[in-house]
């Protein structure tokens, strides 16, 4: 057996999702930002949470409109995710300098989608836990939109084709190498 080290109290948690969410405030002011902190919270209905610090620039323009949009990020999102994650809105229009489309939703108000992303999850928040450093935005997802390019001759969506993106621990990778498929452990 490894021999193990104990560490203080933190989040190991990787790998993680790393998304671009995006919110618009009611004057029609967009903005982006990368989060590392979402997940699935429950399927019926189809919910999912993001943690946001309140000194984000989006923190409060999200808290106003009460909705905001997960778009998934792919190895040619990468860079744009990256320096969404690392720069202000108070500063910059990251639609414009990262020449990314900024979209209409079908069912949120404000939030825009990113036309880039093969996946858009509209969210409509339902409800905010403030819970230390973070705050806990759990949502209701209204609508989802998919990429017609990641649709097979079947009607299937091929999601682990659209080279899916992950953080972990400081770091970006591309999804690729199937290892298994849900169940596989117990079939004959």
């Amino acid at each position: 057996m490894d021999k193990k080290q104990v560490w203080k109290p933190g989040n190991m948690l990787y790998p993680v999702p790393a998304v671009m969410v995006s919110c618009a405030d009611r004057e029609g002011k967009k903005n982006i930002m990368t989060v590392a902190w979402t997940g699935t919270i429950c399927s019926d209905p189809a919910m999912v949470s993001i943690s946001v610090r309140p000194e984000r620039y989006s923190y409060n323009i999200i808290r106003d409109t009460g909705e905001f949009v997960i778009n998934l990020t792919t190895k040619d999102l990468t860079y744009a995710t990256d320096w969404c994650g690392v720069k202000s809105g108070r500063d910059v229009d990251k639609f414009s300098a990262m020449k990314l489309t900024a979209a209409q939703g079908e069912k949120v108000k404000y939030a825009p989608i990113i036309a880039e992303s093969p996946v858009n999850l509209e969210c409509r928040v339902t409800e905010v836990k403030d819970l230390g450093s973070h705050s806990l935005f759990l949502a209701e997802i209204l609508a989802v939109q998919i990429s017609e390019k990641y649709m097979d001759a079947g009607g299937k969506f091929e999601l682990n084709q659209t080279g899916l993106v992950a953080y972990s621990h400081g770091e970006y990778f591309v999804l690729g190498e199937r290892i298994g498929k849900f169940g596989y452990s117990v079939r004959k």
